[in-house]
């Protein structure tokens, strides 16, 4: 299950960054990906709770350091 959850937040991350050859790891931050800025974060995680039916508290996301821990978060929440 997991493989298909990586790929489908592999695709929300390409859409919201309208690039549709990034690659993101569990290690990658906003630090390794341009244009993530705090504006395009808050629309990376509304993509994501709309594409996984989720939603996410203020503390979720602001403990979220890296793609790791939001796919953490998405899989915490499906099970």
């Amino acid at each position: 299950m997991s493989e298909q959850i990586e790929g489908r937040l592999l695709q929300v991350f390409r859409t919201v960054f309208d690039d549709p050859a990034l690659v993101v790891e569990s290690r990658t931050t906003a630090n390794d990906v341009d244009g993530w800025d705090s504006l395009t974060h808050i629309n990376l995680i509304v993509a994501v709770e709309r594409e996984f039916k989720v939603r996410f508290t203020t503390a979720e996301v602001t403990g979220m350091k890296n793609v790791g821990d939001l796919l953490g978060a998405i899989l915490r929440k499906l099970n």
